[in-house]
């Protein structure tokens, strides 16, 4: 039998702890009238996964949830354990009930126009979605001529462990993302050789990264979507900061890039004016894409490739919001986004009502029903006021600067 639920939340990392943070807020009750599903096997999202040499020290950036600090640190201690653990702590305290490990296989239309969702936990109905599932289960690895040939051993950034497995081999590494040069300033202290490529110069930077950055490149990347395109990388779009470890490496030579190759061979890589390094090993630090198969069903990409968006809106289907991709893909910009998104979702299912309301002079008043709850807010601005009828039983006489429930 189908449960049914005002909103569904898929996925519980940084944007999906975030949104249902605000569900809370807005007086929706966790497993009533919203869901949270989270396919991972514990709390954490994605960072649970990755490589124990990622330290505060290394890390890109981290950011608190909303209403729950992570206690400021900068020692070499792995980010994995202690993020994952600041997450369960969350879904503790706010008691978003998070239920996992749960697979979503696909979303589709139910006949009466919500949303049908189907998962490993049975089938669910829901008026609106948060989809804030990420990109980690989805690695890219881009095709190249000989690709299938190469006799040494291959491996994306979602298989990376630590560097001392490449003790005394040469490597290559392909990407100029965040996590590319972290993996290879680690790898160029024990490997026999490194070999930087990327299908850009990388772009480096002093600047802070601020609020006033984080807006820029929020806006920079929100208008790829709004047009309908595919998200860039975010390092695409801020570019890499350059950190003591980064200085070190270029005077090394270690940042020292080199164009992309244009195929690979049984022995390493070659480009076709007649260059050539031997490898054996290949880290595709090449990224990730969106993770939305689960979504297909609904048919939201449209013909430029992506998903056209307003704000975190579909622009296409009002019921789904999607948090962590495009302009909220960062740690930071995903806290926004779930206010953002939960703000509006409630908006378009009926949950926040501005009235009208007479009675006295200089009286300013709205009334803000969370949907499904049954609670109603009265918040008074300025003045007094005697008003009845907003809900059964109802009447009282209001003083300023006040909040009512009722």
């Amino acid at each position: 039998m189908s449960r049914e639920v005002d909103v569904a939340v898929i996925g519980a990392g940084q944007a999906g702890l975030s949104a249902a943070h605000f569900l809370r807020k807005a007086g929706y009750r966790a497993d009533e009238s919203f869901v949270v599903f989270d396919h991972a096997p514990a709390p954490g999202g994605a960072w649970q996964f990755r490589w124990p040499t990622l330290t505060f020290r290394t890390v890109h950036g981290i950011y608190h949830l909303p209403g729950m600090d992570l206690p400021e640190r900068r020692d070499p201690a792995p980010v994995a354990p202690a993020v994952s653990e600041y997450f369960r702590a969350y879904e503790e305290r706010f008691d978003l009930r998070v239920r996992r490990p749960v697979d979503v296989r696909g979303v589709d239309n139910a006949a009466d126009g919500r949303l049908r969702i189907d998962t490993s936990d049975g089938e669910w109905i829901a008026r609106g979605l948060i989809n804030a599932t990420g990109t980690w289960d989805k690695p890219f690895l881009p095709y190249y001529p000989g690709r299938q040939t190469f006799a040494g051993r291959q491996l994306h950034t979602v298989d990376y462990r630590g560097p001392g497995e490449f003790a005394g081999r040469r490597v290559v590494v392909v990407g100029g993302g965040a996590s590319g040069i972290q993996l290879l300033l680690e790898i160029a202290e024990v490997a026999a050789d490194t070999t930087w490529v990327t299908r850009r110069p990388p772009v480096f930077t002093d600047r802070p990264f601020d609020a006033r950055w984080g807006r820029e490149v929020e806006a920079r990347v929100a208008e790829r979507v709004r047009r309908g395109l595919v998200p860039e990388s975010v390092v695409a779009a801020t570019g890499y900061r350059i950190t003591p470890e980064v200085a070190a490496g270029m005077a090394s030579g270690v940042l020292d890039r080199l164009p992309m190759f244009d195929r690979v061979t049984a022995s390493g890589v070659e480009w076709n004016d007649g260059r050539r390094v031997v490898a054996d090993v290949i880290l595709w630090a090449t990224g990730f894409r969106a993770s939305l198969d689960h979504l297909a069903p609904l048919r939201l990409r449209g013909p430029r490739g992506g998903i056209a968006m307003d704000d975190t809106q579909v622009a296409a289907d009002p019921r789904v919001h999607l948090v962590g991709y495009g302009p909220s893909a960062s740690t930071l910009g995903a806290n926004r986004a779930g206010r953002r998104a939960v703000r509006r979702l409630r908006r378009y299912l009926g949950g926040d009502q501005t009235l009208s309301l007479s009675g006295r002079s200089n009286v300013s008043a709205t009334i803000s029903s969370a949907a499904s709850t049954g609670l109603i807010v009265l918040s008074v601005l300025d003045g007094a006021l005697s008003m009845a009828g907003v809900s059964t039983n109802f009447a009282t006489v209001l003083s300023p600067r006040s909040t009512y429930t009722a």
